[in-house]
């Protein structure tokens, strides 16, 4: 992470800072000083790492601690991407149901403050986990963690969309026919290199849609890397990044969510040939239990769901190699993570030709 200080709305920062922000901190300082009222004491930015998408600092003053998310600085972005006003209205419809979400302070369209739109959010206190092996949680209270996973996500997929102002937040109905077009169209404009698999998945997904065409609100990226657990508890206190969010079908955000249960550490940190038992992990089936527990439904993922799935993040993550190439990525790794949509692709096909779990 970078950090500095910004004392006055005079501050000017040294080239290596202004490289790292991408834009002027003592405009953005001057800007809250107007806009959300009380802050006291000097500003301190924070950029967090780790994340491929939107640019994201804490924004620290002496009575209030806040996270700015705003769209990457550069034209070479996809259509739809990086929308950090859905973000925000997403965040506020949700504040009044049982999904655990942030609260919001502000959204800025101005683009002259710091070079993009951008949205603040009160920041909480928890435990981020990077991947599904929980690293540092205690053995013993993994299963517990995974539980509340799959109750935050079956609670998602409860929302009455419509009641919440959302009926227009996607399209209803043919979600898997219009994604899978929208994410054949996303490679064609971001693809680094031609891909076999991915051009097998591009002809074999449309002729194998289910006829199940359930709507819910769907966060689109949902893993414990975008979970917040509460500090001692083994339980969810925020959903995080729903850059990727829209109506969409639920067994949709159920096979994201299961991706790490097929793919190995090299591939985007799953645990594909990890001893899940001893690890206190609950298997695949498990835990698919635990969301058929949570959300009444009866049915459940097919091969089908994991091909689109994996195929729809081999698109993303080869999105981001696209953005590295020209220099827009949010990530210092982004090169390296770009290059793991080959082994999406490649697991995604073995999901499609095996049919099932």
């Amino acid at each position: 992470m970078t950090r500095m200080d910004v004392s006055d709305t005079t501050t000017t920062l040294d080239a290596p800072a202004r490289a790292v922000l991408e834009f002027d901190a003592g405009r953005l300082h001057r800007y809250l000083l107007e806009n959300v009222p009380g802050l006291t004491g000097e500003m301190q930015l924070e950029r967090i790492g780790g994340g491929q998408s939107n640019p994201t600092f804490f924004v620290t003053f002496g009575n209030r601690e806040m996270v700015l998310r705003k769209r990457p600085a550069g034209g070479n972005l996809l259509p739809s991407a990086h929308a950090v006003d859905r973000e925000y209205r997403i965040l506020n419809a949700l504040a009044a149901t049982d999904v655990p979400v942030p609260r919001t302070v502000l959204f800025c369209e101005d683009e002259s403050v710091i070079g993009t739109q951008f949205y603040l959010m009160d920041r909480l206190q928890g435990r981020i986990f990077e991947t599904y092996l929980l690293e540092g949680a205690d053995v013993h209270e993994r299963r517990a963690m995974y539980r509340s996973m799959a109750d935050t996500l079956a609670r998602l997929h409860r929302v009455d969309w419509k009641a919440v102002g959302l009926a227009d937040y996607g399209k209803p109905g043919n979600y898997f026919e219009r994604q899978i077009a929208r994410w054949t169209k996303q490679w064609a404009m971001s693809k680094t290199a031609d891909n076999p698999d991915i051009d097998f998945l591009i002809r074999w997904l449309p002729e194998h849609i289910p006829a199940n065409d359930d709507t819910t609100i769907n966060h689109g990226d949902f893993r414990f890397g975008n979970l917040m657990f509460h500090p001692t508890e083994p339980r969810v206190v925020a959903v995080l990044d729903w850059e990727l969010s829209t109506l969409g079908h639920p067994l949709a955000d159920l096979a994201y969510n299961c991706i790490p249960w097929h793919t190995g550490p090299g591939e985007f940190k799953g645990m594909r040939d990890a001893d899940l038992d001893a690890l206190g992990i609950p298997s695949q089936q498990e835990y698919l239990g635990y969301y058929r527990e949570f959300s009444g439904r009866v049915d459940t993922i097919t091969g089908f769901h994991l091909a689109f799935s994996m195929f729809r993040f081999a698109v993303i993550l080869e999105g981001i190699a696209s953005r590295a190439k020209a220099g827009s990525a949010a990530g210092a790794d982004a090169i390296e993570v770009g290059r793991q949509s080959g082994g999406l692709a490649r697991r995604a096909k073995e999901a499609a030709l095996v049919g099932s779990l």
